[in-house]
């Protein structure tokens, strides 16, 4: 009885750890910008904000009013100059501009290199995120593979366990490979 217990417990926790690559990629590819700049390229940029590091998206307004520009516009007008040096400092491609009140990022076209960069930069995301994913079922079956050593599962319960661990990865990965193709048709696109 506590083995079963044991073992939902781990697959439980081997799922979450499946999911949760998955979400880290998606998350990053977010970041990555396509024919139409994306807000969230500036979610990991932090201003000192009365001696706290604030992401800018606590302390301002971002908006995309063009395909190609963003527009951050800060509550605290005497943060503007601070706003604009994170994003230089950030090195986001671009230049900030401000009129005392609102910022403006305009970003140029981007080029076919730049597009081929950007392709290379999410198929090595994918990549890093399928070894994630791959470590976690090893880390699994390697448990697994204790149990049945200390007799706690049966060859068949083992055999059982090891496709469950196998099919729930390739399903996962395909969502990914999914995600990649995607986000790559979306970069190549003009």
């Amino acid at each position: 009885m506590q083995n079963e217990e044991q073992i939902e417990e781990l697959l439980l926790d081997y799922s979450e750890q499946l999911e949760k690559a998955l979400n880290h990629m998606l998350d990053e590819f977010q970041i990555i910008r396509a024919g139409r700049v994306n807000p969230h390229i500036l979610d990991k940029v932090m201003v000192e904000y009365y001696g706290v590091m604030t992401p800018i998206n606590q302390m301002a307004n971002i908006q995309v009013p063009e395909a190609r520009m963003i527009t951050v516009s800060v509550w605290d007008v005497s943060q503007v100059k601070n706003v604009t040096k994170a994003i230089s400092m950030a090195d986001l491609g671009v230049n900030p501009t401000d009129d005392g009140k609102l910022i403006r990022l305009v970003f140029p076209a981007l080029t076919e290199d730049r597009r081929r960069e950007l392709v290379k930069q999410v198929k090595r995301l994918l990549e890093d995120t399928k070894i994630v994913m791959r470590n976690a079922r090893r880390d699994i079956l390697e448990q697994f593979k204790a149990f049945k050593k200390d007799a706690k599962v049966s060859e068949d319960e083992y055999a059982g366990l090891e496709k469950d661990v196998q099919d729930e990865l390739d399903s996962i990965i395909a969502k990914a490979d999914n995600a990649e193709q995607d986000k790559e048709k979306q970069i190549m696109e003009i």
